[in-house]
This record gives structure tokens, sequence and C-alpha cells, in this order.
């Protein structure tokens, strides 16, 4: 096992540690707000702080994400940290970057944690979690039947859009001239360079482009 650089040893010593395996309901009641942490196969995974430029980016899409649905009265966008269970077999509460509960499925929403599959899920990688995000999450996401599963790549300013198909399974969905166009979200497109531009682009201004009074 490599060792754990300095701050993240840090971080880690100072959350509580889960006594060991638990039920879902008994690791809500143990995690609280400032625990960033994944429920797998009834282990409790601690997850590592996210860095600033990862913050920025969730927030910045996660926003104007956020104004397009509440505008087209879609259902609701939610960042984390906040739990999704996934469905069926797989016995994962994961804490996904973004996801998105169109209104069909907002029954399903709880006070605590969303208990099925979101429409939408964004992941933004980071050194840590490349092999969990690219591999492990990939397979349950498409398994547990999301939609589409969105990942983002600050360092390497890469992003590979994913749309589950009628084999159910993912298929990466091409840009039409530097644009990515959402089915799971009806009507909105990003245009993923928006996403590297230091600073980033100012809400109104690509809510404006959004057509989002």
């Amino acid at each position: 096992m490599e060792e754990l650089h300095e701050p993240l040893a840090q971080y880690l010593a100072s959350r509580p540690q889960p006594p060991g395996k638990m039920s879902f309901t008994e690791f809500l009641n143990w995690c609280d707000e400032d625990t960033w942490a994944e429920w797998v196969d009834g282990e409790v995974i601690i997850l590592t702080p996210a860095s600033l430029r990862h913050q920025e980016i969730k927030m910045f899409l996660a926003g104007i994400m956020s104004e397009f649905t509440r505008y087209h009265h879609l259902g609701r966008v939610i960042d984390a940290p906040f739990v999704v269970r996934l469905p069926g077999n797989l016995k994962r509460g994961r804490e996904p970057d973004i996801i998105v509960i169109r209104t069909e499925q907002l029954p399903l929403l709880k006070e605590t944690y969303f208990d099925g599959s979101p429409d939408v899920i964004v992941e933004i990688i980071s050194p840590e979690s490349y092999a969990r995000d690219r591999l492990t999450k990939y397979h349950e996401y498409e398994t547990a039947g999301v939609k589409e599963y969105w990942l983002l790549d600050p360092d390497q300013h890469h992003n590979i859009f994913y749309r589950l198909g009628e084999d159910d399974s993912y298929h990466p969905v091409p840009y039409k001239e530097g644009i990515f166009y959402s089915e799971a979200l009806p009507g909105f497109w990003l245009k993923p360079a928006w996403l590297w531009q230091k600073p980033l682009p100012s809400l109104l201004t690509v809510m404006s482009e959004l057509g989002i009074k």
C-alpha cells in the first residue's frame, strides 16, 4: 500500500473512524455533513478533500445546470456532499460531484440521500479518484441505469460524456462543433472549453447563452 501524503494522513486522522462493517442506515447515522465518505459493500471509504480547482469547476457547472433545470421546471440538481444509494444488488452509497434528478424521480429524493439512479451523474476526476471514477464507478453507474455519466478531468483538460444506449451499455457522445448536447437533461448544452478557462466564465454570461433569464 502506498504511503499517504502528510496532508491526506492528517485529514484522515481528523475524521471520525468507522467502527467496521455497517448497514446503509448505520452509515447515514454515522456520517455527518462534514465527512466525505462512501458506502461500499458495508465498508466505509473516506474520501480525500477536493482541490480548489475541483471545487470551482463543480460550483460553476452545478450553478448553470441548476439554473437551467429550475428555469425549465425539469427537476433538481444537487452537488456533493450528498449520498446516492444505487438500486438493485449494488450495495453502494456513492457521493457524486453533481447529480440531476428529473421531476418524475423526485419521490425517490430523501432528506439525506437519493434512493435510486439519477438521470445524470457528473464526476470530476482527481489523481486519487482516477481509477475509481474511470473504472469502478463507470461500471456501477452503467449497471444502475444512470442515463448519462459525465467524466471531467481538470488535469488533462479532457472530458468524456457517456450515454446509456438501448443495449444498456455506455457509449461516448461526440461533440457537435465543440458543444455537448444532453438528452437526459433536455435542451441543455455545454461548451466543454468553458470548464478549462481561467478564470471560469461568469454565470451570467453562460446563462445568457443558454437563454436563461
